[in-house]
Order: C-alpha cells, then sequence, then structure tokens
C-alpha cells in the first residue's frame, strides 16, 4: 500500500500527539505511526511532573534556567535552555486545555513538588502519575480530531530518503531529504509506502538496550537508529541517565519508578545497615542531582556486595504519604511492603537519553523535512544531565516550534512520487527466533556490564568487540529476511549501542552522566 500524508509522525507519547494535535486540521492530514498502542509509551510512565515557572513569588526563569545548566554540568545549550524554561507556561496553558489535570490546593493554586537539582517548588503534577494523566488526555484528544489517522501496531523500518532513489548521498547538512519511511503493518506482515511532506521522529528513548531500565519495552530507539544509517546527525549518546530509585523486584522488565518526587518529600537513602550514606558523596544530601545520587548508590552496592539500598520514608504522615503517592504505595504493598512502615529496596535503572538525534531551535534535524522531537532528539537542553521533570515540558514547547516551523514550510513541499515500494525480493520468513532472542539478551548484558553507570576504557572496548560479533550476524540475517518487528529492533538496538560506546569512547573526560575511571572527575562551572 501507498499512502500520501501532509504529515507524518512516528511515535505516539506526548512529543509526537501533541505535535500532531497542532498541525492536524482542513487541508492538513497527518498519519500517526505506533509501533504497539496509543497507550504504551515512556510519557505515560512518567511520574514525577512537569517543571515550568508559575509561582512568581518566590521563582523566576532565572532560576530554572540556572538549576537545569548546572544539573546538565554546563553543557547545555544556553538557547535551548532559554528557550524551553520561558516558553513552559504557555505549553502548560496549552495541556490544560487539552484536559490535562495537575493537582491543586485548596486556595486553587498549583500544588507545586519539588525535585532533586531544583531550588524551588515548580514541579506539576497529577498525584504520582502525571504522564499516564497527559498520555490519556492527549489520547481523548488525538481520538477526537477527524484528521488524524493512526495506526496502531505498525513499526518504521527506515526513512525514505534520497538513498532509495539509487542516489548517492554524503552526511552534509542539507543534502539529505526525508520523503517520508517504510511501515510494516504487524497485521499482515506487508511494509507499505507512507509518503509525506513533512516526517516526524518521535520514537522516545533507548532504555530497553539495557537488561534493567524503567522503560516501556517499545523504547530501542529505533528514530535514533533509523535516523544514524540515513546519515543523519545523533549526539550526546553517551549520557544515559541512570534513575537512582527504581523498586527492586528481581524478574520485573521493566522495573516500577520510585519518583524522584518521594525524595522531594522528605524520603531518605539508607545501606542494607539501615545507615544513612548520602552526606558522605555530596551536601545536597538525597536531593543532590540523579547522577551523582546513582552513583553513590552503586558506590554503596559495590562496598558492601549488595544488590539494592533502601528508600525511607516511614518517618513522614502515613496519611500524607498514601495521599501524595498513591500509586507507589499500591504497587508496594502488592508485594508486601507498606511504604509506611517498611523501607522500599531500590536500585538505579537505564531511564532517561539526553542526547539523541540533533535537532536545531525548530526541531529541525540534520535532513531536510526531518524533524525529530521529545527523548529521541538532543536539543540541547539536557547536556550533560537531565534536570528532573524537564522532559515533558521540553517535548511540548518544542512540539509547538516545530509546528508552526512545519506549517510554514508544507506549502512549499511536494510529494516523491518516484519512491519505490520496500523491496524484499529473495527474503523469506525467519525461522531463528532464538537467535534474534538470544541476541536482544546479549545486548541487554553488554550494555548493563560494560556501558553502566561508572565506566573504563577497557570495558567500553571489551563491550565494543561483542557488540561488533552481533553486528555482523544481525546484518546478514536481516538482508535475507522477511521484515518483522523483531529483527528490526534488534539492529535498531546493535545501532544504538554502538553509538552510545562510540560516543563515550571519545569523551575523554568525566562529565555529567558520563563518568569513566580512567578520566577522574574536575568541577566545572561559569567560570571553567
Amino acid at each position: 500500500m501507498r499512502y500520501h500524508y501532509d504529515y507524518l509522525v512516528i511515535g505516539s507519547g506526548i512529543a509526537g500527539m501533541s505535535f500532531a494535535l497542532k498541525v492536524a486540521g482542513e487541508g492538513a492530514k497527518v498519519a500517526l505511526i505506533c509501533k504497539s498502542t496509543l497507550e504504551e509509551a515512556n510519557t505515560a510512565l512518567a511520574q514525577g511532573g512537569v517543571a515550568s515557572v508559575t509561582n512568581l513569588e518566590v521563582d523566576d526563569f532565572d532560576k530554572h534556567i540556572h538549576d537545569t545548566m548546572v544539573a546538565g554540568d554546563w553543557l547545555s545549550d544556553p538557547k535551548a535552555v532559554e528557550k524551553v524554561v520561558k516558553g513552559a507556561p504557555e505549553q502548560i496553558r496549552q495541556l490544560l486545555k487539552w484536559g490535562v489535570d495537575f493537582d491543586r490546593r485548596e486556595d486553587g493554586e498549583f500544588d507545586l513538588h519539588r525535585e532533586g537539582g531544583h531550588s524551588e517548588f515548580r514541579i506539576l503534577h497529577h498525584a504520582d502519575n502525571t504522564g499516564f494523566e497527559i498520555q490519556e488526555s492527549l489520547i481523548r484528544a488525538v481520538k477526537a480530531n477527524p484528521y488524524i489517522d493512526v495506526y496502531e501496531e505498525h513499526f518504521a523500518i527506515e526513512i525514505i530518503t534520497q538513498h532509495h532513489l539509487g542516489k548517492i548521498v554524503s552526511r552534509r547538512s542539507r543534502d539529505i531529504t526525508c520523503y517520508g519511511a517504510y511501515v510494516l503493518d504487524e497485521a499482515t506482515g506487508n511494509v507499505d509506502t507512507f509518503l509525506a511532506k513533512i516526517t516526524v521522529m518521535a520514537t522516545g528513548g533507548v532504555g530497553a538496550v539495557y537488561q534493567t531500565t524503567t522503560n516501556p519495552l517499545v523504547a530501542t530507539g529505533d528514530g535514533i537508529a533509523m535516523v544514524y544509517r540515513a546519515k543523519g546527525t545523533v549526539a550526546d549518546m553517551e549520557f544515559i541517565q541512570f534513575h537512582p530509585t527504581a523498586l527492586f523486584h528481581p524478574g520485573d522488565r521493566p522495573s516500577f519508578l520510585i519518583t524522584e518526587a518521594m525524595r522531594g518529600y522528605g524520603a531518605v537513602l539508607r545501606n542494607l545497615k539501615g545507615e544513612e550514606f548520602m552526606h558522605k558523596y555530596d551536601p545536597r544530601l538525597s536531593l543532590a542531582p540523579r547522577d551523582i545520587v546513582a552513583r553513590a548508590i552503586d558506590s554503596e552496592m559495590k562496598l558492601y556486595g549488595d544488590d539494592h539500598v533502601y528508600l525511607d520514608v516511614t518517618h513522614k504522615d502515613p496519611e500524607e504519604t498514601r495521599k501524595h503517592f498513591p500509586n507507589i504505595y499500591r504497587k508496594c504493598l502488592e508485594l508486601g511492603i507498606d511504604i509506611t512502615k517498611d523501607y522500599i529496596p531500590v536500585a538505579p535503572a537505564a531511564h532517561y537519553l539526553c542526547g539523541g538525534i540533533t535537532v536545531d531551535l525548530n526541531g529541525e534535524s540534520s535532513i531536510s523535512h526531518l524533524y525529530a522531537l521529545g527523548e529521541c532528539s538532543c536539543t540541547g537542553l539536557h547536556g550533560g544531565n537531565r534536570l528532573a521533570s524537564n522532559s515533558l515540558i521540553e517535548a511540548v514547547v518544542y512540539a509547538d516550534a516545530a509546528a508552526k516551523h512545519a506549517t510554514d514550510e508544507v506549502a512549499h513541499i511536494s510529494f516523491r512520487d518516484d519512491v519505490p515500494d520496500w523491496n524484499d525480493e529473495g527474503t523469506s520468513h525467519n525461522e531463528e527466533m532464538v537467535l534474534i532472542t538470544q541476541s536482544i539478551r546479549e545486548v541487554n548484558q553488554i550494555m548493563g556490564t560494560y556501558v553502566g553507570i561508572v565506566r573504563s576504557n577497557l570495558r567500553l572496548d571489551r563491550a565494543w568487540n561483542r557488540l561488533d560479533i552481533l553486528y555482523e550476524e544481525t546484518e546478514r540475517l536481516f538482508k535475507c529476511s522477511k521484515a518483522s518487528r523483531e529483527i528490526c529492533e534488534l539492529r535498531n538496538m546493535i545501532n544504538v549501542g554502538y553509538l552510545i560506546m562510540r560516543q563515550a569512547k571519545e569523551r575523554r573526560e568525566s562529565r555529567g552522566l558520563h563518568y569513566t575511571l580512567d578520566y577522574p572527575p574536575v568541577a566545572h562551572g561559569e567560570n571553567k
């Protein structure tokens, strides 16, 4: 099948859906591609909230900008930081119009939380399932919009560029143009051709590359891998944020997230002896930025040979705890843990990617007519480490910017109808699923063991050599197999793993989330 749309949006989290809602209308049709269902996205798992300056009596833009720069270890792009921070209040109003219900105090003002790295209370939230509330509100709006066609259980295999027209293109900016994507319809097994004037990559993160992750298992870095193979620019892949406090319950994948807001609420970290330990690592104690807390926990676990630590909220008022964190309370209770009386076992887990597809202030990538939004993009906001709750607001601010820019561009773009259909001549259905599933486990093991919270040149070299073997095997298998979600996801995971390793090897310093034993950390700051 061949389809023609003004806009092709690949991914259905907050970034993809908010962009679709902003551009869809009379004369502008949108295809929204979703590899599973609309409900399965990282957005739905974001517990903490959305960072925005709303209480001007105590907070201001300069404070939020400074907090973001500090958390990013002064690697953030100041223009991107200013864009997101100053654009946040307007996008909060837009989310409210779409039906998002943020918690409020009795006086009607927002009930603001504070999280690690923030100097003020500025986190808007909906109990402890803010992302789910946003996702559900956007899904309702998308389904009510007659100009958006949703394609669930559809998997984008490759974006279409001049390469598919038999032309040789370089990696030079703007030499490459995107004309749409080849998309696998999982119900029929056919690969359809989606032609679009504007294509938007909103495929989320890469957490599923790691065995222990808070991400849904659909987070296999598909968009980043597709853009990399199309010779687009990808940056800052070494900066993988490990959330310090994922619920430790062996066998769970993904791991259940214990929101950072709980530490902002007053929870403290303890080792298995029951001793507090954050004072040994940072004066901000349990409210230090995530990379510091994750490394501190990793250090304590290695020091004593433990596989987890504890988060203690038992000293807080039980009724208030249940009110603020109903879902965490319910989940832990199912496992026999009453968080008002018992310590919560926690351990770090791969959580958020600060790098990705490089974009400008309009959200446009190095490939013409291709935008990237949300976690798969590298806007420059996060630098070396994401400040808590900056990701959801980044997604909607950049979706707004991209929508405005793309709306001006789309009228001047024509469809490229000489694009050939997907060619799978000479391939057959793969009968070796065991090879694919085993290879995925090997990728997870390699990344978790050698490319985790603490790295070294030796570990990275070992990971590189082992991944290279899997790459060669997988490419041979891909060339002779009918397209399937499983083989494509494995291929994408290997590409992403390679990018993380390569850019980690290239960064010869310990900076932000990239911590290596070969380069001792040094102080960075405004006056570095």
